[in-house]
């Protein structure tokens, strides 16, 4: 192929040139060169896009699931943004290939429409649309008689392009050999000019040999309390006690810090802290989202398992294995049920009438979700088209798609084992027994009104979908199994989104029915301590029908335009072989999950070692070796260290895949240990620390905020797992009846990940320190600094609470009853250490002067704040208290205790 070398055109229409070299002006980012129409345009206000469509534009709004950004620019930006047939025009080489006669013309060059090719001129409206301009309809017809004479002529390299019969090779040699696609072999680390005395580990030794090539040493080791404190933010999540403090530093052994790192793994909170990681990348929410934003019940007990395994240690394979295909390859085992969840977490419209758009729409998000997060690949860009910079092409898109044709989601997966689920069946009979007189009557009452609220709800769907309903099961097409369960969810009695329970159809009753419905409800609850109550159940997602439906190629991503029948597969620059597929006797389904899992799982993948130890270096240091934690493509920032990353992926999978030893193994480095301080020399080599001399000094999450609050305050509730629960809310916010804030006090204050994530009614705290949207994974949180953040946390009554409480702490703990102990005791809880003598003039003078402010506004009767279990007999005590109060305030509201230094 020769379409990268300089097009040599005969002497043409000026249009015509305006149009090739509009081509290469969207193609390499520069403006056109040339005369006329395309100075004035090149000149005027606004971007304006030179753009060729083929057939016909892509509609406005767009299809459902297209992403404009995919093909190379965003509503906005001087780039086209759909172009039909495949053409993409961010590149000189793919526009330039869209000239073969057999692509441009519907039939032979003479035989071609005029209205088949247009070239036109578009600025972006408001709505991101695009408006023909005239000098479009005054280029069509010498644009089409010029570009057949161009494929006829067979001039340079249109000419090449122009024969039919050549194809563009499918990999490219820089695609097949881009680095994330090869093996994993094991580097040896490199010998390094620098001190190795100071290197404690390979790590060290990679870091150190690219820092030698600027010349750069490692910083000096951190402080130990420094180091201790950055640790357990790290791994806990919360801030370390004055007492864990004074045991470290009392600690001889030269291994003190590798102890103190192992206590912090073996602690409950360590899962409690990196589930959260987790979570961020599965979408975790508990609730539908869209307008209506209903509740998932259940949704919590998928947040308790990824705790569990976290704090089990458990193989990172086996992790991913029982998410994709848990009930598929470990049939009997609850955890293995509850992580099928993962692939529950899509948003979902409860309402929506199109089901084959809103399956297909799931399907996307399984998709997308699964290759960013396990392959680190944007799969999502190739759901239109071809990938425009990556090897994904738009069969692999749908290869990878067909693994999940045949799942569907349930919300009412029971968890009990057999010898459980008999026992409660066993009472449940005895129940249904002696109350089915008076269920029936009941039943009967309720009928009609049940009848005619499930009616009007399965109306609003599409002639075939309430056919399929009305079909018995083995009669139904793979297709249609998918299209009724999708329509159970809501209209089955057995669902948890079931829109007739017994209170609404209980409204419509009427005069003696109703008394009548009354009077047997009665008599039904003297029969409620026989009920054996519910069993416990999961939401998750398994196999629906006895076969899988067909996956289709879909045109430009539309749910009903089938191409090509596709099945299961990997990326196919990895492996195009086909999947062999197997049944397992064991569980009943397709087996498609399954053959996934393994595939992703394998230790001869070359993507899941490197993306995972990658994602665990970037929560320790704030920026993974790959920046793009969840895009190893070719348009992906190359690894900062290629041979530590290397070395990583291959150390993870020789430790049998255990996310713990790679805890132990960064944070033993001196890398890791080295203090965050800042060297002018070393800013100047290197301003952004990819180098990393220095550690780099991270903003805490809104979670972790919260939890380090609540630990220094006394208030922390360190229950585990359960329902989630509904804290305080800041007065006056609209909870749109979303939010039930429960009456034990307790409940306030558990840690963070227990909080309840409705998707349209975030926490405030969480939100205004960048949790992220749970629409879509989220590989990477924004780590914003804002005058926001520092209003909220200055301002919320929340964390005036937290003050009162921390200063009645530092009353109680502190080392004498002056003053100055009580300072000293709030710098120990808040920072870890001891304030310096500078610190503690300037608390002096914080008393002195602030003293007298809060007793102005005691003899102006104003209310106080007091530390928490203080009873003031004094005015000078209840000053003194509020003062105090205040301090610590302040204290929370310190970079020194938002950070991770």
């Amino acid at each position: 192929m020769t379409s990268e070398r300089p097009i040599h055109l005969p002497k043409i229409p000026a249009g015509i040139w305006f149009f090739i070299i509009g081509i290469d002006w969207v193609a390499e980012g520069r403006r056109p060169r040339t005369r006329g129409h395309a100075q004035s345009c090149a000149t005027s206000s606004g971007p304006c896009i030179p753009m060729l469509l083929v057939g016909r534009a892509c509609p406005s709004p767009p299809p459902t699931g297209c992403k404009t950004s995919c093909s190379g620019g965003a509503p906005g930006r001087t780039r086209p943004t759909c172009i039909t047939g495949n053409i993409g025009m961010h590149r000189r080489a793919a526009a330039m290939a869209a000239a073969r006669p057999v692509q441009l013309f519907k039939g032979p060059p003479f035989q071609s429409h005029p209205a088949s090719i247009t070239v036109f001129t578009s600025r972006p409206n408001r709505d991101h649309t695009h408006r023909k301009s005239a000098l479009g309809s005054w280029m069509n017809f010498r644009a089409v008689a010029a570009l057949r004479a161009l494929c006829l002529l067979g001039v340079g390299a249109a000419a090449t392009l122009a024969r039919a019969g050549d194809a563009a090779p499918r990999f490219t040699p820089q695609q097949r050999e881009h680095w994330a696609f090869q093996k994993v072999i094991r580097p040896a680390p490199p010998a390094s000019a620098m001190d190795q005395r100071r290197f404690r580990n390979p790590i060290d030794a990679f870091i150190g040999a690219s820092l030698a090539e600027l010349g750069l040493p490692l910083n000096p080791d951190a402080e130990r309390r420094v180091l201790l404190r950055r640790a357990s933010l790290d791994l806990l999540g919360l801030p370390p006690t004055p007492a864990e403090l004074a045991a470290f530093e009392s600690d001889p052994s030269p291994f003190s810090f590798e102890n103190a790192v192992d206590r912090m793994l073996a602690s409950p909170a360590y899962g409690e802290r990196w589930a959260r990681h987790w979570l961020d990348l599965a979408r975790y929410a508990e609730s539908e989202g869209f307008k209506a934003d209903e509740t998932r019940p259940n949704a919590w007990r998928y947040r308790d398992y990824v705790i569990r395994s976290f704090n089990q240690d458990k193989p990172y394979p086996r992790f991913l294995q029982e998410q994709i295909a848990g009930d598929e390859l470990f049939p009997g085992n609850a955890d293995a049920l509850i992580a099928t969840g993962f692939n529950r977490h899509y948003p979902d419209e409860s309402n929506a009438r199109n089901l084959m758009q809103r399956r297909q729409e799931i399907l996307n998000d399984i998709t997308d979700t699964v290759g960013a997060v396990f392959s680190g690949m944007t799969y999502a860009c190739a759901r239109c088209h071809d990938h425009k910079t990556d090897p994904i092409l738009q069969s692999d898109y749908y290869r990878l798609q067909a693994f999940f044709a045949n799942t569907g989601a349930a919300d009412n997966l029971v968890l009990a084992s057999p010898d459980q689920a008999a026992s409660h069946q066993a009472r449940l009979n005895e129940w249904e027994t002696k109350t089915r007189a008076l269920r029936q009557e009941m039943a009967a009452l309720e009928a009609p009104h049940r009848k005619a609220i499930l009616n009007d709800f399965i109306e609003k769907y599409p002639a075939e979908i309430q056919a399929a309903l009305q079909k018995p099961g083995d009669q139904r097409t793979a297709f249609e199994w998918q299209m009724v369960h999708k329509a159970k969810q809501y209209i089955d009695p057995s669902s948890h989104q079931y829109i007739a329970p017994a209170s609404v159809v209980a409204g419509r009753l009427k005069g003696d029915d109703k008394r009548r419905w009354e009077s047997l409800k009665k008599d039904l609850a003297q029969f409620a301590s026989l009920h054996p109550g519910e069993l416990a159940v999961t939401a998750g997602m398994t196999d629906v029908a006895p076969s899988a439906p067909k996956t289709h190629l879909l045109h430009r991503g539309i749910y009903d335009a089938p191409k090509e029948e596709i099945t299961p597969g990997y990326l196919q620059i990895l492996d195009a072989q086909p999947v062999s597929i197997s049944k397992s006797q064991a569980a009943p389904s397709s087996g498609r999950r399954a053959a996934l899992a393994k595939i992703l799982s394998s230790p001869d993948n070359p993507l899941t070692a490197r993306v995972m130890v990658n994602r665990l270096w970037h929560y320790h240091f704030g920026r993974g070796l790959v920046a793009t934690t969840s895009d190893f493509g070719m348009a992906a920032e190359r690894p900062s260290h290629p041979e530590l990353l290397d070395w990583l992926a291959s150390e993870f999978i020789q430790s049998g895949w255990s996310i713990k030893a790679m805890h132990r193994l960064i944070m033993s480095s001196t890398t890791y240990r080295q203090s965050s301080d800042n060297r002018a020399d070393a800013a100047q080599r290197d301003p952004d620390n990819r180098r990393l001399w220095r550690f780099p000094r991270q903003r805490l999450e809104g979670e972790s905020i919260r939890d380090s609050a609540l630990a220094v305050s006394g208030l922390l509730d360190r229950r585990m797992e359960g329902p989630s629960v509904f804290p305080e809310l800041p007065s006056g916010m609209d909870t749109r009846g979303g939010w039930r804030v429960p009456k034990s006090e307790g409940d306030h204050h558990r840690r963070s990940v227990y909080v309840f994530v409705r998707r349209n009614l975030r926490y405030p705290l969480f939100e205004s320190f960048d949790m992220p949207d749970t629409h879509e994974s989220c590989g990477r949180r924004n780590l914003t600094v804002n005058a926001g953040q520092a209003l909220n946390l200055l301002n919320s009554s929340l964390s005036l609470q937290w003050a009162e409480h921390f200063a009645g702490r530092v009353y109680r703990e502190a080392r004498g009853p002056d003053r100055e102990a009580r300072v000293n005791a709030a710098f120990e809880l808040a920072f870890g250490r001891s304030p310096s003598s500078s610190e503690q003039t300037l608390a002096r003078q914080f008393f002195a002067s602030h003293t007298h402010i809060v007793e102005a506004r005691w003899r102006e009767r104003a209310p106080l704040s007091q530390p928490a279990g203080l009873n003031p007999t004094h005015d000078s005590e209840r000053i003194d208290g509020a003062a105090m109060v205040d301090f610590c305030h302040m204290l929370l509201n310190a970079n020194e205790f938002v950070y991770r230094n």
